[in-house]
């Protein structure tokens, strides 16, 4: 069949809704608003506001809080104790996580970066007590921090290979436990560990290129991610550590290498290690906020439109943590050549930070449209942490692929995996001036204050199964205010909205809020009904015969799909199995199974399709 123009359809809603285009998301940022002070309009809920109900959001949530609530404390510290040559009771977590006389990078990476994943882990326990409450969260953040304190010690950074890296963690996980934990003593202890590190940190952020130029024990000592620090160093100021965290945040942006480029709309990426510079653009948008650098905000908008321009149809990017060059066959190419195709809970976490950001910060509901993809289809289909650390890091899209645990315990994903997890709440619903934004379609209930009002929204959805969520309202009094709804730029043309029964009267545009200005009354119902075409997402521009089938924001994987081959028009055509989330397409050579990706479990799967 000819090929189509993917351009030419991005375009046009209708066609979108009509299934018959291949497309991807690679431009659906091409000229975004730009903003011309440091103002947001719309603003985060606090983390006691939003709670998960049942559901797979939920389950990890809890499966994370209870493994890291659990955890030894004495293993938790060992690493600190050890290198700073005091008693050291405990058992090693292993892995990257305790020293080992092993590390020999890249060859074996056991003993890697010891005590990295504390800060997170500290993190994500706080932030679970945010939103749980738990007394027993609270007081073992509280027992980590006075645990940690008398470890400080310049000697823990001696020969140490990635000083910034653990530190920026470690500074995430302080100034969460005094935010979210409320710890006494969490920014004094944060001080004292700045001092510490301060020694061994460069003049200012450095890229690999960089690293690589100094003098250095091994490679592995030129892989420090000094460019990530400023958004904790920002956040810190934020919270009440002090002026110089400002001054620290100002000193290690990244503007020479990439964000000055970047805010010309030169493309930096391409060679970049993926995650780390995804989670950069967090810095950025924190100088815009903190400072009110409009070039750091254009830096961060043009940085992920450019993520998102070689993005698979999953949402992930960074095939063996890398970048690739725009234009070229690389992209395609990695479906043969890698298992490691996208670091997913690290990835998914930096996704979720920067998207919340520039939709804060724009208003603009693609941002969601963005976070829906990666929550459907690469974290939630992840493996959970096992007790022994084993964790899933990468999702493979290979042609052949798998599902695999990594080889090494306690990798970085281990730390970001229980963070994202408690944002879950945080990035579904966003507040405005005028009421609430209502971005991820999840069981959920959030609770806020709404002019004189105490107001609850209830959501019950199967979503994305179906396009159906309901909405129940309760109200201490009535109140006039604007429910936002987030249309994704995919929906299709039968999308409508109910409230109490009733019919919408109002243009759905794809992209876009749908906003419902009434006077609410405590009982109210809205109903939305997201009409959710099959289509057809190529993996570039110079692929077009390489697609991806979609069911609204749900990827489809072809389940041990052999050699076989299949057509467009025979994608186009699946048929969903039943009531459940499973499809099936008919080929020439025969059916074809195909599941979303948090179903898939030992089975051999395909992404991409030749047609």
């Amino acid at each position: 069949m000819s090929k189509p123009n993917r351009r030419a359809f991005l375009k046009n809603s209708a066609a979108l809704a009509a299934g018959t285009a291949v497309l991807r998301n690679a431009h659906a940022f091409a000229t975004p608003a730009i903003a011309t002070t440091a103002t947001t309009p719309l603003t985060q809920f606090d983390y006691k506001d939003v709670q998960l109900l049942d559901g797979p959001m939920l389950v990890q949530f809890q499966q994370n809080h209870a493994l890291f609530l659990g955890l030894n404390e004495d293993s938790i510290l060992k690493p600190f104790r050890q290198l700073t040559g005091q008693p050291a009771p405990g058992e090693d977590l292993g892995g990257w996580y305790s020293p080992s006389s092993l590390f020999d990078p890249p060859k074996n990476m056991t003993g890697y970066i010891p005590g990295h994943t504390f800060g997170q882990w500290l993190s994500g326990l706080s932030r679970a007590y945010a939103v749980t409450g738990d007394k027993a969260t609270q007081a073992k953040v509280q027992r980590l921090v006075a645990g940690f304190a008398p470890t400080i010690s310049e000697k823990f950074y001696k020969d140490y290979c990635i000083p910034a890296y653990t530190f920026d963690k470690t500074n995430c996980g302080l100034i969460d436990a005094h935010q979210f934990a409320q710890d006494p003593q969490a920014l004094a202890v944060l001080n004292r560990a700045t001092d510490a590190v301060l020694p061994f940190l460069p003049p200012k952020a450095l890229d690999r290129e960089e690293m690589k130029a100094r003098p250095h024990k091994n490679i592995s000592f030129t892989w420090d991610e000094t460019y990530t620090l400023p958004e904790n160093f920002y956040l810190a100021y934020q919270r009440g550590a002090g002026p110089r965290y400002r001054q620290l945040a100002q000193r290690f942006l990244e503007d020479d290498t990439y964000f000055g480029p970047l805010s010309q709309n030169i493309n930096m990426l391409p060679g970049q290690h993926a995650y780390s510079h995804v989670n950069g653009l967090c810095s950025a948008m924190q100088a815009y906020l903190t400072d009110g650098s409009q070039k750091h905000l254009t830096a961060a908008k043009n940085g992920f439109a450019f993520v998102l321009a070689q993005s698979y149809a999953t949402g992930g990017w960074g095939p063996n943590e890398g970048f690739v060059k725009p234009e070229t066959d690389e992209l395609a190419e990695s479906l043969t050549k890698t298992h490691n195709t996208f670091e997913t809970p690290c990835g998914a976490y930096g996704q979720f930070k920067v998207t919340r950001y520039l939709m804060r910060v724009t208003g603009d509901s693609r941002y969601g449209d963005s976070m829906e993809t990666i929550l459907y289809n690469t974290i939630l289909g992840a493996r959970p942490i096992r007790t022994d650390g084993v964790s899933f890091y990468y999702a493979d899209y290979n042609n052949k692929a798998k599902k695999v645990d990594y080889d090494q315990k306690w990798p970085c994903c281990s730390g970001t995996f229980p963070q994202l997890t408690a944002d879950y709440g945080i990035s579904s619903y966003l507040r405005s001036a005028r009421g609430i934004n209502v971005n991820l379609y999840v069981p959920s209930r959030v609770s806020w204050q709404q002019g004189s009002a105490h107001a609850s929204l209830t959501q019950n959805t199967q979503y994305p199964a179906n396009g159906d969520t309901s909405m129940h309202l309760t109200l201490s009094h009535p109140e006039r205010f604007t429910i936002a709804l987030r249309i994704p730029a995919w929906a299709g043309s039968k999308t409508k909205i109910m409230v109490n029964g009733n019919a919408v009267d109002a243009t759905l545009t794809p992209g876009a809020w749908a906003n419902l200005d009434r006077t609410w009354k405590d009982g109210d119902r809205v109903e939305l009904s997201l009409d959710m075409p099959l289509r057809l997402a190529a993996i570039d521009d110079r692929h077009s015969q390489i697609v991806a089938l979609l069911y609204g924001p749900v990827a489809l994987f072809a389940i041990e799909p052999g050699a076989r081959t299949i057509t467009q028009k025979q994608l186009l055509a699946a048929q969903r199995i039943g009531n459940s989330s499973a499809w099936e397409v008919a080929s020439d050579a025969g059916k074809i199974r195909m599941l979303p990706y948090p179903d898939i479990k030992d089975e051999t799967y395909r992404l991409y399709q030749q047609t």
